[in-house]
């Protein structure tokens, strides 16, 4: 049975579907390359520009120094030694405003690209008493000294300030680098006056910030009612974190998200009072907690990340997922034409015809590095398809052979790239189309010896042995 030719034929396909496979591999990893290429590229960028920003703030916090005398030792050996404890006052604002807008802006390092933003922060604070400043002695009889009030504004990235202005009631305030605090030191900050110290009625503090960072912004809702309107341009947000917007609205021109929050729904004012770091998967020793951080380490925050689900190479890579099923359907259809015009297709044909589908992936990946992806996509899939069509003719022998097998191989990359602009139905659409495509081939079967094809004719039916019937009697002629 296993000599048969068709059992052959099954054998050399399949050797030539598991080469196609290889081919198909090796052009994976060529766009796995270039995603990689591309997230050196994004840090690069932000090694030239500014990564990832985060706003915290703005809180004041004043460094105190407690020291006091304490009596060691026994004897002749007793002293007087001073001991210190070094702590950090903080006041968290009461009602906390952001408003900001961000334009993007789009970076390359050669073929690759980068998705940066420019933003304009508004951010207005307001706190109650500050008698969170008045140090307490622990100790009797200790001596307390303490650093003057400093009210600060801690970012991600301090190299993507561009312009910052700060305001306290109608007074403009004198913006330094840094934010003298132990844990969050990227930033601004301004010194206030000694008389704000314990203030029963409090201040209100306005801070006009402008700010470039990469592709992701964070912000921690650090007042005792955070309130955030955040607009862009950009019309493909994700959003992030800890909390998502109360409000979003995204349109092919932009979006608008605005987050209401309460400080009896997030601990952002004990974390920050801790020193607990931002987690946002930078690496360990910046700002940010590193990506093996647990969530009990880091700090509550949200996030808005600007990304680009039509990323050429995200693209290709999920285009080349489906080239298996390419040339199975395709190899089938080619097996249709065979069986039902009683045809003899090569297996070298099966393998050219395989090669080509694989051609169209590594085209699409090259030429969607110069052109947009939809106008690659299509100068790909027409140059398969009309090779697959002209070499079809032939190998089928007509045009009315080659023509519907390349109109069906242009359906197929049609249905691809409609999946490949979905994102949230591409199972169920692809899973009804491949429905489609095998209760085609079953209704096309439906009248097919196969017994026929693997025994070369139909079975043999079981039959009754002859029955023997006795003789009619002669007769003589009178």
């Amino acid at each position: 049975m296993f000599k048969h030719p068709l059992f052959t034929k099954l054998a050399a396909l399949t050797a030539i579907t598991v080469l196609l496979l290889f081919g198909l591999g090796l052009i994976e990893d060529v766009v796995r390359d270039r995603l990689r290429y591309r997230s050196i590229t994004a840090q690069s960028v932000a090694e030239s520009l500014a990564g990832p920003q985060t706003l915290m703030g703005p809180m004041i916090h004043s460094a105190c120094v407690e020291s006091w005398d304490e009596e060691v030792g026994k004897g002749d050996e007793r002293r007087m030694v001073e001991r210190r404890r070094e702590f950090i006052l903080t006041a968290m604002p009461e009602q906390l405003k952001l408003t900001t807008g961000a334009a993007m802006e789009e970076r390359a390092r050669g073929l690759h690209k980068v998705n940066t933003y420019n933003l304009k922060a508004n951010v207005t604070a307001q706190w109650g008493s500050l008698a969170s400043l008045l140090p307490q002695s622990s100790m009797k009889n200790s001596r307390m000294h303490c650093g003057a009030p400093i009210v600060m504004m801690a970012v991600g990235d301090a190299r993507g300030i561009r312009t910052a202005q700060f305001t306290m009631g109608s007074q403009a305030l004198a913006l330094k680098p840094g934010t003298f605090h132990p844990t969050y030191s990227r930033g601004l900050h301004a010194v206030l006056p000694e008389s704000v110290r314990g203030k029963a009625d409090g201040l209100t503090a306005t801070l006009d910030l402008e700010l470039v960072g990469t592709e992701r912004l964070a912000i921690v809702p650090l007042g005792g009612n955070t309130e955030v309107l955040m607009t862009s341009s950009w019309p493909h947000p994700s959003f992030a974190g800890r909390f998502l917007p109360s409000e979003r609205e995204v349109k092919k021109t932009g979006f608008s998200a605005q987050w209401r929050l309460s400080s009896l729904a997030t601990t952002a004012q004990a974390d920050i009072a801790n020193g607990k770091r931002i987690c946002l998967g930078a690496d360990e020793g910046s700002d940010y907690a590193h990506s093996g951080a647990t969530p009990g380490d880091c700090a509550d925050s949200f996030s808005v990340a600007f990304i680009d689900p039509v990323n050429p190479y995200s693209l290709s890579d999920r285009a080349t997922k489906y080239g298996v099923l390419f040339i199975a359907l395709t190899f089938v259809a080619v097996g249709l034409f065979e069986l039902m015009k009683k045809l003899r297709v090569h297996p070298v044909q099966y393998l050219l015809v395989g090669s080509a589908l694989c051609s169209f992936f590594l085209l699409l990946v090259s030429l969607s590095e110069h052109l947009p992806f939809g106008i690659s996509y299509a100068v790909a899939a027409s140059a398969c398809v009309l090779l697959l069509a002209y070499y079809a003719s032939h190998m089928l022998g007509g045009l009315t052979r080659g023509v519907p097998l390349g109109a069906g191989i242009a359906l197929l990359y049609g249905l691809l790239y409609v999946l490949l602009q979905l994102e949230q139905t591409a199972l169920v659409v692809g899973a009804i189309a491949l429905f489609l495509v095998l209760a085609a081939v079953m209704v096309l079967t439906r009248k097919v010896n196969w017994y026929g094809l693997s025994q070369g004719g139909t079975p043999p039916r079981p039959t009754m042995p002859p029955v023997q019937r006795p003789a009619a009697p002669r007769t003589e002629a009178a």
